[in-house]
């Protein structure tokens, strides 16, 4: 119980110093920390604020979203595996990542997994809390309708190296890879997702609450899956390109390939 209220009280915390910074993104923490303790936010030290900027990846003048933290504590830590890999088709290799999305409920946290051949969303959630179990609703929804990868990318944030998160890849013998720490780039073709997405349509529309926001998520990813043309895919969708780039038995039960993998792990 003292572990959730922490939990929540964190939350609540970043949500204030998320909300001010995105008035006043020029801030660095020390001038953010003054400022609410003006406003009588008492808790806003300088060392609470830092720590805060450090969770959610921001900082003065430059609006990096890291979306995630390395944690101190750690269940696992994999080594990166796609340098230089050439992915030669889908469900070969899976990514994932975090980004934020600001409403007037609060900052809200997006997260979708990715099939990285053909850039297609196939799965997604949205939370208004940083703690593991959205990360592995996703996956377990996209391992549900896709089948299983046989490498899975993320970051070293506390949501990827945590117990849950790793022991359930590893329950489907799928091998893990990490971005070293600070190497954005390492995930780039997700970090190009999270552009496309703000850049093409939330930050276009006029989504005020969660609800709103889910709603029109839901319409982004079937936008984005169907429709949307790209031109490192040749101009063709997401879809097409994953359809093409499967296996002849893609169409098999997937639940059936599912228990072969368990069996053989």
């Amino acid at each position: 119980m003292r572990k959730a209220e922490k939990l929540k009280k964190t939350d609540e915390r970043a949500h204030v110093v998320m909300e001010k910074w995105t008035e006043y993104p020029a801030m660095g923490y020390r001038k953010l920390s003054f400022t609410l303790r003006r406003e009588s936010h008492d808790w806003a030290t300088e060392r609470a604020v830092r720590t805060i900027y450090e969770i959610l990846g921001i900082k003065g003048l430059v609006p990096v979203f890291k979306t995630t933290r390395a944690s101190k504590h750690p269940y696992g830590k994999y080594p990166y595996l796609l340098r230089n890999k050439v992915i030669q088709f889908s469900n070969q290799v899976w990514a994932t990542d975090i980004t934020y999305i600001r409403t007037d409920d609060g900052m809200l946290c997006f997260t979708a997994v990715i099939d990285l051949y053909s850039r297609k969303i196939l799965a997604w959630r949205l939370s208004d809390t940083m703690e593991v179990g959205f990360c592995i609703d996703a996956e377990n929804e996209a391992i549900a309708r896709y089948g299983i990868p046989s490498i899975f990318n993320c970051d070293q944030g506390s949501q990827y190296t945590s117990k849950e998160f790793i022991t359930l890849l590893e329950s489907y013998n799928i091998c893990i890879s990490m971005d070293g720490r600070a190497r954005c780039l390492d995930n780039i073709f997700v970090e190009r997702t999270w552009r496309t997405l703000k850049y093409e349509w939330v930050f276009l529309k006029d989504y005020r609450t969660k609800d709103e926001m889910e709603e029109g998520l839901g319409e982004f990813v079937e936008y984005f899956n169907e429709k949307r043309l790209h031109e490192g895919l040749g101009y063709q969708t997401p879809n097409e390109v994953y359809e093409a780039g499967c296996f002849p038995n893609i169409n098999n039960d997937i639940e059936e390939q599912i228990e072969q993998k368990k069996t053989t792990a």
